[in-house]
């Protein structure tokens, strides 16, 4: 088992999945927390990286198109510090961190995870009830009905209304967008085939208008990502507690769920293999002994690279 525990957050990696778990308090971004920790099964992953600067560096878990619907629902629009799948590695953990991608690299090989895009979600998406936003007021989703409540700064076209509830089946399409510049952003719910175009967020009673005047409106993604996994015509496995994937739910049938990838037989290793993990033994003791390594992560990794000798 391979795990780095930083203050941004701790990732750990059994060999099956990567689990993510947020750190708290200062710092943190509101969307992290909201989300909370998640489990990334291998086989949704398409790579990792480590990028190394003056203080240390960042983590990068890459995953496969459309595995994530947080990710789909963000379509590329979060910002570094919003990134569940970052991690900022403090200098003195630089080692633990070029470990962790290794590990996480020769197991892909091992498995041969394919990195191309997926035709279902392979993350079960934020846990529900769920609730975010920010600008004229607040989203919110318990699994089955969707819920917007205005606040003071929303526009009369909307209080006169009143909340607005609506049950996920009459949901079409959802879209977010966070303010950028000048620009407000939207939480958009889309009712219906074929209807006239939307008005305005400010304006439109089933949209948010979010003005990017705190990280928290950041929140409303988690929204969007929750009903996105519930609307017709998309599937989703979940990961169970041991990260391993449990089958689908509420998904469209015509879309097959990815085979499972065949367990292959452990090879044993070859001569360079077997000098490859010696070498990789004394580099561990090394780190242990320049006190980059703690006793604990030094004891997990070298019992992972003795499993392979």
């Amino acid at each position: 088992m391979a795990e780095i525990i930083q203050r941004d957050g701790t990732w750990t990696f059994d060999g099956e999945s990567v689990r993510i778990t947020p750190g708290r308090g200062k710092g943190i971004h509101p969307l992290r927390e909201g989300l909370g920790e998640c489990v990334v099964p291998l086989p949704a992953l398409a790579g990792i990286s480590f990028e190394p600067d003056r203080r240390g560096g960042r983590l990068r878990l890459r995953l496969r198109d459309g595995a994530c619907p947080v990710l789909r629902a963000a379509d590329g629009r979060l910002k570094d510090g919003a990134d569940p799948y970052q991690l900022t590695v403090e200098r003195d953990r630089t080692g633990v961190a070029e470990y962790f991608v290794d590990e996480v690299r020769n197991a892909l090989l091992v498995e041969q995870v394919p990195t191309g895009a997926v035709d279902e979600f392979l993350l079960p998406g934020p846990a529900v009830p769920v609730a975010g936003g920010g600008g004229d007021g607040t989203a919110s989703f318990d699994g089955e009905t969707v819920r917007l409540t205005w606040n003071w700064k929303a526009k009369e076209a909307k209080t006169s209304g009143g909340p607005v509830s609506f049950p996920v089946s009459e949901v079409t399409g959802v879209q977010w967008v966070p303010a950028i510049g000048l620009e407000n952003g939207h939480l958009r719910f889309v009712r219906g085939e074929g209807a006239a175009p939307a008005p305005a967020a400010e304006y439109d009673p089933y949209s948010l208008d979010l003005w990017g005047l705190s990280k928290k409106e950041y929140t409303a993604v988690l929204v969007a990502a929750a009903v996105l996994v519930r609307l017709p015509g998309t599937a989703a496995r979940t990961a169970g507690p041991d990260g391993t994937l449990e089958g689908a739910a509420a998904a469209a049938p015509e879309i097959a769920p990815l085979a499972a990838p065949a367990e292959p037989a452990a090879p044993a290793p070859s001569g360079d293999d077997h000098d490859a993990l010696l070498r990789r033994l004394r580099e561990l003791g090394d780190l242990h002994r320049a006190g980059v390594l703690t006793d604990d992560e030094f004891t997990a990794a070298k019992q992972a690279v003795l499993k392979r000798l």
